[in-house]
């Protein structure tokens, strides 16, 4: 299973990034993981799959940016290891 740790930079919070990440992995399907703002106006995402052309096509979509309203500067992709999640979930 493949597990990458996201961070997304530019103007991604308060654009609804994090809703259009969600409703991004669940049209994916087989996405499952978190996203959430941090305190320097970055939003991290975990985000696994046991399907490499989805992983891809999610990231994909990331680095173009889920919302309309963002505009993404950056995206550090790292593979990590994180425990197993079985749905995909905003945290605050």
């Amino acid at each position: 299973m493949k597990k990458v740790r996201l961070i997304v930079s530019g103007r991604v919070q308060g654009v609804g990034f994090r809703y259009s990440t969600y409703q991004l992995a669940l049209d994916i399907g087989d996405i499952y993981g978190r996203v959430w703002n941090n305190d320097d106006g970055t939003v991290e995402i975990l985000a696994q799959s046991d399907k490499p052309e989805k992983m891809a096509k999610f990231i994909q979509a990331i680095r173009k940016g889920p919302s309309r309203f963002a505009k993404i500067t950056y995206v550090d992709v790292k593979m990590v290891h994180f425990e197993d999640y079985s749905d995909f979930r905003m945290a605050n």
